[in-house]
């Protein structure tokens, strides 16, 4: 860790911030007071999910009804001991007794609802912080695995930002970008604090609904101006409800140069996680009626050491 500073990228960046050794990045700037604002913002206490169904999995024969990327393998999901297992003659339990048990194969990363480690991108040979990228192996990565993120988890206070309903659609066009001027122009600019999450709204899983093309092809997402605006204001983290947070071209890449790339930006250079694929349409709705735009977030990822991310069902509490 020594010459981290000379692989350190140029412009802002949150490397060193927290200590040379730091593996949690922007989670530091929850801190007992970030908790008790967003202990604040829930005021009826109501709960919503935010996050996709786990479906589609190819080993049922159920056909794929949840949104997800293209080429990425889709969830598996079959009985490990089920009612007819035990029907062919295995034993029961004491007492009668017949359980059932789930086995659940999957990649998070573009198949469901999940949180980016700070592990899962960079550039060159040092990840955020100046941890070395050989760090990441077939075995897993002994540095900013997510499971320290589980560790931290995330509560906190949400701040949506509606880009759809900010231009008066049900979801953004495959070509719209979410600049920082439009989240400027939105409610949840004037209360956007350090260590808050960022909540980013484009409607993009309602293309699924009229087309699994349409969803995977070119994307809405944030541009580079947004994604440094949310980094300067110390968000702790960004949830979208697209694939990657930001744009993406037909191709399923980015459309961006690495100076404005999401992950570049936000994972590499300033330490914040990403969770992607989240389902907002219903957060999206429950706060626009209520005309606010803050509410409690609690996310919880796996403790999967090592991985470079973790399904996770955020919870939002009104």
């Amino acid at each position: 860790m020594d010459d981290a500073r000379e692989h350190a990228p140029h412009g802002p960046h949150n490397w060193g911030r927290w200590g040379p050794d730091d593996q949690l990045g922007a989670l530091n700037l929850i801190t007992p007071g970030a908790v008790m604002r967003g202990l604040a913002a829930a005021r009826e206490g109501r709960v919503l999910s935010l996050a996709q169904p786990i479906e589609g999995a190819t080993a049922s024969g159920r056909p794929a009804r949840v949104p997800h990327m293209a080429g990425r393998p889709l969830p598996q999901h079959y009985m490990a001991v089920d009612g007819g297992d035990q029907a062919a003659g295995a034993p029961s339990l004491p007492g009668g007794r017949r359980v059932a048990d789930d086995a659940l194969v999957l990649s998070p990363h573009g198949t469901t609802t999940h949180m980016d480690a700070l592990c899962h991108m960079w550039a060159g040979e040092r990840m955020y912080n100046g941890h070395p990228a050989g760090r990441v192996g077939s075995r897993g990565a002994s540095r900013l695995g997510v499971e320290h993120a589980a560790a931290r988890g995330v509560l906190t206070r949400g701040v949506l930002f509606d880009a759809a309903r900010h231009r008066g659609a049900a979801r953004l066009g495959p070509d719209d970008r979410v600049g920082a001027a439009d989240l400027e122009a939105m409610p949840g600019a004037r209360l956007l604090a350090p260590g808050d999450a960022a909540v980013v709204r484009t409607g993009w899983p309602l293309a699924w609904e009229e087309d699994p093309g349409l969803y995977r092809g070119a994307q809405p997402g944030l541009d580079g101006s947004a994604v440094r605006w949310l980094a300067a204001r110390d968000a702790a983290v960004v949830v979208c409800d697209n694939t990657g947070v930001q744009a993406l071209g037909a191709d399923g890449g980015p459309v961006d140069a690495p100076e404005d790339d999401a992950h570049l930006v936000l994972l590499w250079r300033h330490g914040v996680p990403l969770v992607e694929m989240a389902r907002l349409e219903g957060l999206g709705s429950e706060l626009a009626g209520a005309g606010r735009a803050d509410f409690l977030l609690v996310v919880a990822p796996l403790p999967v050491g090592g991985g470079t991310g973790s399904p996770v069902n955020p919870l939002a509490v009104l």
